[in-house]
């Protein structure tokens, strides 16, 4: 035995692989599929150091409405709150002792992420706990809260029409 075997398997060498079946590697994951996968094991760490541990099977939406709590302390968005001097302002002047929370895009992706993960990996649509009413509701107060602290009200974004449809529709009122 070569004592560089070890290095050409983690190479990637070629002569690593001469006595294995001609095997292919699945394509690179993409970057939602990798974070997907992260966001998904995160979780899962998460339950597994409760105490006492929580089984995924048994996790509800008060599990996932504290995991997403916990995320706060790893924030990186200035939230005012109520008291400080510069609440309900975009552009601060000056710091603050306000706390860093985690976006609302963010925690909202991140429910997305996961709430996919959950039925990818086993879990039925009906008990899919990042699908939860409470989810929503905790989502949509966090939104809301933080335009508040910065003073920017959020405006749901208006779908556009479909313009090949808009330029049927006037072309064909013009044409009689």
């Amino acid at each position: 035995m070569s004592s560089n075997k070890g290095k050409d398997i983690a190479e990637g060498s070629s002569r690593a692989g001469a006595n294995a079946p001609d095997q292919q590697s699945p394509p690179p994951l993409s970057r939602y599929e990798s974070q997907k996968r992260r966001d998904w094991n995160t979780f899962g760490q998460y339950l597994r150091n409760q105490r006492p541990p929580v089984a995924l099977s048994q996790c509800n939406a008060n599990q996932v409405l504290d995991f997403l709590r916990y995320l706060d302390q790893f924030g990186k968005t200035k939230v005012h709150l109520q008291g400080c001097v510069f609440f309900g302002q975009p552009e601060p002047p000056g710091p603050c002792t306000c706390p860093l929370k985690q976006a609302w895009g963010s925690l909202d992706a991140l429910i997305g992420r996961l709430r996919a993960a959950y039925e990818e990996n086993g879990g039925l649509p009906e008990t899919n706990p990042f699908a939860s009413g409470a989810i929503r509701v905790y989502l949509r107060e966090v939104r809301d809260s933080q335009a508040k602290a910065r003073g920017i009200p959020y405006k749901k974004k208006k779908k556009k029409r479909n313009p090949t449809k808009a330029n049927d529709e006037s072309s064909s009122f013009h044409m009689q």
